[in-house]
């Protein structure tokens, strides 16, 4: 083990070689572009979606169909408020999709109907449900990530900060 450490540590630049930092732009770039053609797309379904919405409502009503479009629609609403804050920030929100999922579950539920879903679906309906509910109350314990701070960039900076204290070391005991 003493033998590792004697020997220097030259650490690897690997931009020297292959400039890193612009393939991630360029993939981070495309990444954008999907996400507003995904949100171009959306939108452009939520615009049919309240057309075939106010269609529903010249009579006969029938509020099975239309319960079951304003559902669809505020699902929808949610997806493109997730892309949205997506592209502003660059991360997923949790509260947003637990939202989204919690929404999802009770349209289904409301569109079928209680009475004639099985008891063992409604139970694992529930059950989701209370886990997701669980899910939006610890979520506002966590400490923000996103705030400027990225976890993983502080790891490699403690990693390297480590690194380059053992070389240091490691160099003023070869100098004696």
């Amino acid at each position: 083990m003493q033998l590792l450490k004697s020997i220097p540590v030259k650490p690897i630049k690997r931009e020297s070689w292959l400039n890193l930092g612009r393939i991630v732009q360029a993939l981070e770039l495309v990444q954008d572009l999907i996400v507003i053609s995904l949100c171009i797309g959306l939108f452009s379904f939520m615009v049919l979606q309240i057309r075939n919405m106010f269609l529903s409502l010249i009579p006969p009503i029938h509020f099975h169909v239309v319960t079951a479009d304003i559902l669809s629609l505020l699902i929808l609403v949610e997806l493109f408020r997730l892309l949205i804050i997506y592209l502003q920030e660059q991360r997923v929100s949790i509260g947003v999709a637990v939202e989204v999922s919690i929404v999802s579950v009770l349209r289904e539920m409301i569109v079928r109907g209680v009475l004639e879903t099985s008891f063992m679906q409604v139970f694992a309906a529930c059950a989701f449900l209370v886990v997701l509910g669980v899910l939006l109350v610890v979520r506002v314990w966590l400490p923000p990530t996103f705030e400027g701070i990225d976890p993983e960039q502080e790891v490699s900076k403690r990693y390297k900060k480590h690194l380059a204290q053992e070389m240091a070391q490691s160099q003023t005991h070869v100098e004696f």
